[in-house]
């Protein structure tokens, strides 16, 4: 769950650590390596890369921008829909407010009404003419 770049780091430092052992890798079983450890929502990007370009002359460092560029479109993707999430929260949380006045508007009303009839009542028993 890492970024391509700190991924891409920790993939060169191991294959530096390699190279000091006399392992060395050519280009494409590095891109091919590299293509093997991307997460399954990758995929797609795998398969586009695999189809549209030749693993064994494409440089790096073009094969690192394409990566980098994908993902950074993946996180504005995310980001956007996050924002669009929010907003609707946001929205709810308004609307639930105006039902939660609401409420209190009817309470208020009913113990007001409550008030007014206990009023006319207490008229009414000590011989009070209610309507005046």
């Amino acid at each position: 769950n890492k970024d391509i770049k700190t991924m891409f780091t920790k993939f060169t430092n191991i294959i530096y650590g390699l190279q000091a052992l006399h392992k060395f890798y050519t280009t494409s079983e590095m891109v091919t390596k590299i293509l093997r450890c991307l997460p399954r929502s990758w995929m797609h990007k795998v398969t586009a890369i695999e189809e549209a370009k030749d693993l064994n002359t494409i440089p790096l460092e073009d094969f690192l921008g394409s990566l980098m560029t994908y993902e950074l479109s993946i996180k504005n993707k995310n980001d956007d829909e996050e924002k669009k999430k929010w907003k609707k929260k946001v929205i709810e949380l308004k609307s639930s407010t105006n039902d939660d006045s609401e409420k209190n508007s009817d309470e208020e009303f009913a113990l007001i009404t409550r008030k007014f009839k206990k009023f006319f009542a207490n008229k009414r028993k000590f011989g009070g003419n209610p309507y005046k």
